[in-house]
């Protein structure tokens, strides 16, 4: 039997994204998200629950979201679950899962103000808006 590995997840940063780069040079972006949902219980109770999930983006890919999101932008991130484990410097042993961002869309028609406000160029929340990230 076959398997599937497939994630789709809406929601917003909980804060800006953290890059980093590999030995080797390459860019990798950690992402934190938190996804809400509400609804209503048996007694009619509106019930508010938030999952907070790390998402990991490489490449190219890393560098955009680091450079076009900030805390509280709204993404839809496409990826897979990846469980990873490792020893703490203690020897304690520790795991998480996380998802491996395969694409991360940028939602909402909010412009970054770090890019639009502070710069001077004019036509950038233009080049923006057309780029196919």
């Amino acid at each position: 039997m076959g398997s599937v590995n497939s994630v789709f997840l809406m929601g917003n940063l909980t804060f800006n994204p953290v890059l980093r780069h590999t030995p080797s040079g390459t860019s990798v972006a950690d992402l934190r998200m938190a996804i809400s949902e509400n609804y209503r219980d048996k007694e009619g109770k509106e019930v508010k629950s938030t999952c907070f999930t790390d998402v990991v983006a490489w490449g190219r890919q890393a560098e955009t979201c680091a450079e076009f999101l900030t805390k509280g932008s709204a993404v839809l991130v496409e990826g897979r679950l990846q469980f990873d484990q490792w020893d703490t410097p203690e020897g304690a042993k520790r795991s998480k899962l996380r998802v491996k961002a395969h694409r991360v869309q940028f939602l909402g028609g909010k412009w970054n103000s770090n890019h639009a406000e502070d710069s001077s160029d004019k036509d950038a929340k233009e080049n923006f808006d057309q780029m196919d990230l």
